[in-house]
This record gives C-alpha cells, structure tokens and sequence, in this order.
C-alpha cells in the first residue's frame, strides 16, 4: 500500500546479558511462531524484515535467520557481541544492523569514536551492514559523538552542525 516503505522493524528484546530471558524451547513454542507470521506478511508485501531485539541471542540465532527469516538484525552490545564480531559470525546470513554501543559513544572520545566507525566500514565494505548505534539514541549521547559517527558516512553532516559541536 505504501510504496515509501521498504523494510519493516520488529522490536522486542529476548534477551539478558547471559542468555535469552525465556529457554530457547520456549521461544520456539510460544514467540516465535507469531513473528514467523509477522515475517511471511512482510515478505509477501515485497518488503524486508528487520529485527531489533537486545540482549544474548546466540541460542536462537539459526532460528531467526533460518526459520523466521529475518533480513536482518540490529542491537549489538560489546558486553555481549560485539558488532565486528556478529559481522564476521552472521553478515553472509543476515544484514548486521548498527552496533556501535551506547556506552562506546557516550564515554570514548570523537577520535576513537571515528577510528572505530572507519575500521567497521573497512571491515564490511558496506556489504550487509548499515552503520549505526546498537539502540536508539538517549539525550544523554554528547551531540559531538553522535555527530562523529554520522560524519563517517555522511562528512557534511559535521560540516552542516559545527555550529553545535
């Protein structure tokens, strides 16, 4: 119906630090069914459907890109997987989505913020990654960092807003 849309984020976090919040078996009995549904509906449309969804999901990983089918997975957290390494792990199975953690750009400095964000482009090439951060982004991110990260790929956006930097 909507021609402007091309992908669809479905959001819901399965996971703590340690492991998923509910048994692996569960999610597939009693979760898992309902967004393998949501899915179908989105591929049927022509669209892509992406999943955001924090915490350790490395159980159930197979089941989100085999059986459910997701195009693709955003949230990564360095305290679990860092993003360079589910890059490496899951990127020629599943689109990597955002990943540069909170805390990283909250606490680390503009320079280190832009070596890391340079390193993930080279890293990926763009192939089955979008840069990003591993959630949304809280008013407590200096704008200066947030700006380093866009100013990766998008250099005039730190020209466009030096203003406030």
């Amino acid at each position: 119906k909507y021609d402007c849309v091309g992908a669809v984020m479905v959001n819901d976090d399965w996971g703590f630090k340690t492991a998923t919040m509910l048994s692996p078996e569960d999610l597939r009995k009693y979760i898992f069914p309902y967004y393998k549904k949501i899915v179908e509906m989105v591929h049927k449309s022509g669209r892509l459907a992406m999943l955001h969804s924090c915490g350790n999901l490395t159980e159930v990983m197979d089941d989100i890109i085999y059986d459910m089918k997701f195009d693709g997975k955003h949230s990564f957290e360095d305290n679990i997987l860092p993003v360079e390494e589910g890059y490496r792990k899951y990127a020629d199975k599943i689109a990597i989505l955002g990943g540069i953690d909170l805390d990283f750009i909250a606490r680390e400095s503009v320079e280190n913020i832009r070596a890391r964000c340079a390193a993930l482009i080279q890293l990926t090439g763009y192939k089955g990654y979008a840069l990003g951060t591993g959630n949304s982004i809280p008013d407590y991110i200096p704008f200066k960092n947030f700006a380093a990260m866009i100013g990766c790929v998008y250099p005039e956006f730190e020209e466009h807003f030096s203003h406030l930097l």
